[in-house]
């Protein structure tokens, strides 16, 4: 049983929940727009920390341990009671859950794939988005082709934010994943097997946004295929307030080259959690967690 902590944002929309017990530490994000009922986003973790050591998150490389699907789907259920919307799925309009807070979701397949599983049966008209950092998994790769044909609710995002494979490399240090052109052929692969568009998300930090990266971009992703959505890179620290917001006239800017060649695409617009540290990646929490966790360690 976890101990849960919730975070209000300021403006009401956005609240981000804690689940901690001895030796687990879990964050999961709900986002109101408008009204529940008009659409319910809950990103929730499928690790307890991540073994990937992005640059740009909250994390880092603090793994904890993997979690099992009942802890995954724990995250949904105490959220959807606590805010009392259990009712939302079949009463509301869109109902969203996104596999993309904390961990990498195919490092943990078959874990989540329980979990899509199990949510899919509770709540039969959510939207179940998985967000992958694309490890080199071919036998988890080849397996949810076939989940996501048995289960027409399940979207598919690839994070890439880096327009060539040696700069991505810094950014996502993870060895064993896929290239850009390996993610190309799975995202088709996908995308042909489904009927369903991939998304590739590319977090803006004012050194990707350049007129020969979009060139680099739509050289490899074919508009036919592929979305994409462009947000801002978190802090992975508490200060999104200050560095989080100054980059979405940039991103405007980008996406429109891409809207000019015939892309379809979104901007993530972060308003709403940059005083509680909901952003993707921005796991302040954790961090602090964690810190207490190892000192705790150490003086047993």
């Amino acid at each position: 049983m976890f101990n849960v902590k919730r975070f209000d944002s300021s403006e009401g929309n956005v609240c981000k929940y804690v689940f901690t017990d001895d030796s687990t530490v879990l964050e999961a994000v709900l986002y109101k727009y408008e009204d529940f009922y008009k659409r319910t986003v809950i990103c929730c973790s499928t690790m307890s920390g991540c073994p990937v050591g992005c640059t740009f998150c909250g994390t880092g490389k603090k793994f904890i341990r993997s979690i099992d699907a009942s802890e995954i789907v724990e995250q949904i259920r105490y959220i959807l009671k606590d805010m009392n919307i259990e009712d939302v799925d079949y009463k509301g309009e869109r109902f969203q859950i996104m596999f993309m807070s904390m961990g990498e979701p195919f490092l943990n397949y078959w874990e989540v794939k329980e979990a899509i599983v199990y949510l899919h049966d509770m709540y039969p008209r959510a939207e179940l988005l998985v967000s992958t950092i694309a490890p080199d998994k071919d036998e988890e790769f080849a397996d949810f082709i076939q989940l996501s044909k048995d289960i027409p609710k399940i979207g598919l995002q690839f994070s890439i934010h880096r327009a060539c494979d040696a700069y991505r490399d810094i950014l996502i240090p993870y060895k064993n994943k896929y290239k850009l052109n390996q993610i190309r052929d799975y995202g088709i692969l996908w995308w042909k097997e489904t009927n369903r568009h991939p998304y590739l998300n590319y977090c803006i930090d004012g050194m990707n946004n350049s007129v020969g990266d979009a060139i680099a971009l739509m050289d490899i992703f074919s508009p036919i295929v592929f979305h994409f959505t462009f947000s801002v890179v978190c802090s992975s620290n508490e200060n999104m307030k200050e560095a989080g917001f100054k980059n979405l006239n940039a991103i405007r800017e980008f996406e429109q080259l891409f809207l000019e060649n015939g892309y379809n695409t979104r901007i993530f617009d972060p308003a709403g959690q940059d005083d509680i540290g909901g952003g993707c990646g921005q796991l302040w929490y954790v961090q602090q967690w964690v810190k207490e966790h190892e000192k705790q360690q150490n003086l047993i």
